[in-house]
């Protein structure tokens, strides 16, 4: 080790040292060089459509490469002779090489995350027709958790395996990964079956970002997908949180699993006098009057007779699920009033007849 007073002599030797000085001075020059080239050359790639990287991104892919030039510095041995730190060489070498192995993983996830997010900017969720957008969203956004996951083990383990005297340690990361899986298997199951069920959702995508779910008996839209969880923002603003295997092992309802537009159903309970023809023809000039419905499907049928009732049944169909909700609470209200301002007769009502027994009246 280098005492505190070797090393201040060091620092006299150095600073009456006019050749080591300019050696100092033009490496440092070298540097911010290739800095400002990588700068650069980053910002001509980022004027060409094909790439379109803006500064944000820039500002993120120079800090790693600078730390890479850093390290790639400090592993010249000329410095290190001129420096006075021929006894701390192998130290300054493996900084060099973790710093060189930390820039590379950093890199390649700041090209992931960037991949990503010109892949996803081609798709818009807002839009109507949004199942091709919600499918790529929710590839994206579960397989880019994973790929990070494994981009640092990966970086990690090669770091370990970069010194000699714990390569084993690294190693063992890649070799014992099947006694390691049966003591993780046994005291993490279900967090392990959560994230093998996120996986799973990634690839069968039996649900999507935006998806219209019904979850124990809640109705809402999936806001969120993680390896170990789902969020489910439900209609009154509350979010519910559902592990990710909840999706995999029970059922449940998914409104929008191929497609966005919708079919949905109004019922009213009439009197048998209500006429039916003029109950079709004003859900047709409702319908008109409003943007709630596609213009797709519309129709009236009686679905059921009962003692006290006839079952009517109108169906509308929407773009969405938010906006047929709104369609139906619309075509429901104004079907209503039609029959109470045009049929008030049609309102069901329950029958009683007394029959006026005349005998047993004379005979009291």
């Amino acid at each position: 080790m280098i005492s505190f007073q070797e090393g201040n002599t060091k620092m006299q030797n150095l600073t009456k040292n006019p050749i080591l000085l300019a050696y100092i001075f033009g490496a440092i020059l070298v540097l911010l060089l290739l800095q400002l080239i990588t700068i650069k050359l980053l910002r001509r790639l980022g004027r060409n459509p094909k790439y379109l990287l803006d500064k944000a991104d820039i500002k993120n892919i120079t800090k790693p490469i600078f730390i890479i030039f850093m390290a790639i510095a400090i592993r010249v041995k000329t410095f290190h002779s001129l420096l006075g730190f021929e006894e701390i060489t192998y130290v300054l070498s493996k900084i060099s090489t973790i710093s060189i192995i930390f820039a590379f993983t950093w890199l390649l996830i700041i090209g992931l995350k960037f991949v990503k997010r010109k892949v996803i900017s081609n798709y818009d969720v807002n839009a109507v027709d949004n199942y091709k957008a919600r499918k790529i969203y929710t590839q994206f956004n579960i397989l880019e958790r994973i790929i990070i996951v494994v981009i640092i083990i990966i970086g990690l383990s090669i770091a370990l395996m970069s010194f000699e005297s714990i390569r084993e340690i690294g190693l063992t990361i890649f070799t014992s990964a099947g006694v390691a899986g049966i003591i993780i298997g046994l005291s993490a199951q279900k967090m392990i079956a959560s994230i093998l069920a996120g996986i799973q959702i990634a690839i069968a995508q039996p649900i999507k970002i935006d998806d219209v779910v019904i979850v124990e008996n809640e109705w809402g839209r999936i806001e969120e997908i993680t390896l170990t969880y789902v969020v489910v923002n439900i209609w009154d603003k509350r979010r519910l949180i559902v592990p990710t295997s909840y999706f995999i092992e029970k059922p449940f309802q998914n409104w929008t699993k191929k497609s966005a537009d919708l079919l949905g159903t109004i019922y009213l309970y009439t009197d048998y006098r209500v006429s039916f023809d003029a109950l079709r023809t004003e859900l047709e000039r409702v319908l008109k009057t409003t943007d709630l419905w596609d213009g797709e499907k519309q129709n009236i049928q009686v679905t059921d007779s009962k003692q006290t009732c006839v079952e009517i049944r109108a169906m509308v169909s929407a773009q969405d699920a938010s906006t047929l909700w709104d369609l139906r609470v619309f075509v429901r209200e104004k079907l209503i009033t039609f029959l109470q301002e045009n049929y008030p007769e049609s309102i069901v009502r329950t029958r009683v007849l007394l029959e006026n027994n005349t005998e047993e009246s004379n005979n009291l």
